[in-house]
């Protein structure tokens, strides 16, 4: 555990609520597909000096003096990552996904530019066109889906709508997609209409480091990833992209998108890179799969229409209708017994986004805990109970019980 005895002293209303916090993650179960534990090398790099520096530009070329040592640290992280990913080029200054995303169109298309993604209710990113956010009102999204039957892409019909609709980009990589990514196919739809090829890969990012999932870094245009989720690292996010188009990348990022980029944050991204370049992270990212892929056989073992009917990554969405609630009530019911989930469409969702019919559940957290498959189906089957017995108050809180267990059991290694 860090210590927090100046935060403590100076500011004990803040550290009650850092305090409250410590023990929620420790003493609760997060199955968020998109939450993770940041190691102790992570964390007190996110607090180091770094932050009190002004560093618009880059290495060697900046617009304030005296950052030399902050030019180091961002260049490390720059190396690692290129080593990391095949990267040509790597930009680690972009302060979050979307942010990431937005760069990205900004550095290679115009506002009302065709750009074609996945649909949000089929596993797609507000980022990736939704109406309401800055991609969908900018730029003019056409969308593909996943079979309504198999719950998988259809590349044929990828390549139909883009053989019609002549997008100026096409985005692959999603936030609640369970199959592995045909990268190959996207990029040969894309140079048979001359569209650029963008791949998010925010979500599966750790377990394409680690060599478990295929890679588009080194054949894609550009490629965005967030830094934490599957890869361990701080909140935070980087774009790679072909050597050609670095410079434009780098300008859409500063001045074009942000200023000063956040240098204690770099630092951590260079931190959870060193550590993803290990041998024990490929370990990691292997049990990741394992026990995602044994937890979607579970669900379907007890009934559960789990989307895609498996998975070949970290997460998979499980259709709730059929146990007679939403995804938003699983969550809540879910919650009273300490563990997190977060809800999400299916695909065609005849429910709103806000009350969808699933839920999308994920295991890097609980594998960076240590917790292997017979864990795995203990989870489920405390999931399981929670949903069929809801009514149950007794119920809920001995699973809260059994939950905490095991949580003590498997330390956060961090806290």
């Amino acid at each position: 555990m860090l210590n927090y005895k100046n935060l403590s002293a100076q500011d004990p209303e803040v550290m009650a609520a850092v305090k409250k916090e410590m023990v929620r993650q420790a003493e609760e179960m997060e199955l968020i597909a998109s939450e993770n534990y940041t190691s102790k090398a992570v964390l007190e790099a996110m607090g180091t000096v770094l932050t009190n520096k002004y560093s618009e530009g880059y290495p060697g070329h900046r617009y304030y003096g005296g950052n030399q040592y902050i030019d180091e640290a961002e260049t490390i992280a720059i190396e690692r990552a290129k080593k990391l990913f095949s990267a040509e080029h790597v930009n680690v200054q972009p302060l979050s996904g979307s942010p990431a995303n937005a760069a990205v169109y900004f550095a290679f298309i115009k506002p009302g530019d065709k750009v074609l993604g996945l649909r949000l209710d089929h596993g797609g990113h507000l980022s990736h066109g939704h109406p309401i956010n800055f991609s969908g009102m900018l730029y003019n999204f056409t969308q593909y889906e996943v079979d309504s039957e198999t719950g998988k892409i259809d590349m044929e019909k990828v390549r139909e709508t883009a053989l019609r609709e002549k997008p100026k980009m096409i985005v692959a990589g999603y936030s609640a997609y369970a199959r592995e990514i045909e990268w190959q196919k996207f990029k040969d739809i894309a140079d048979e209409i001359g569209a650029f090829t963008f791949a998010d890969i925010a979500h599966t990012a750790g377990l394409i480091a680690a060599g478990e999932m295929n890679n588009p870094v080194p054949f894609f245009d550009v490629v965005s990833t967030t830094t934490h989720k599957t890869l361990r690292g701080p909140r935070g996010a980087i774009i790679m992209c072909k050597e050609k188009f670095a410079k434009q990348v780098d300008r859409a990022v500063f001045p074009g998108m942000q200023g000063g980029p956040h240098d204690h944050i770099n630092a951590a991204k260079a931190v959870a890179f060193g550590e993803a370049l290990r041998p024990e992270f490929k370990e990691y990212a292997k049990q990741v799969i394992a026990n995602a892929k044994l937890m979607a056989e579970e669900f379907i073992k007890l009934g559960y229409r789990v989307i895609s009917n498996g998975t070949d990554n970290h997460l998979m969405v499980v259709d709730m209708t059929a146990k007679g609630l939403s995804g938003k009530e699983a969550e809540v019911i879910l919650e009273r017994c300490g563990i997190s989930v977060s809800r999400s469409t299916i695909p065609n969702d005849p429910n709103p986004p806000m009350n969808p019919s699933g839920v999308r559940f994920g295991t890097p957290a609980v594998t960076t805990r240590g917790m292997k498959q017979a864990e795995i189906k203990k989870i489920v089957g405390w999931v399981n109970a929670a949903i069929e017995q809801k009514d149950e108050s007794e119920m809920l809180e001995n699973i809260k019980t059994q939950v905490k267990e095991m949580c003590l059991e498997f330390p956060i290694p961090s806290i």
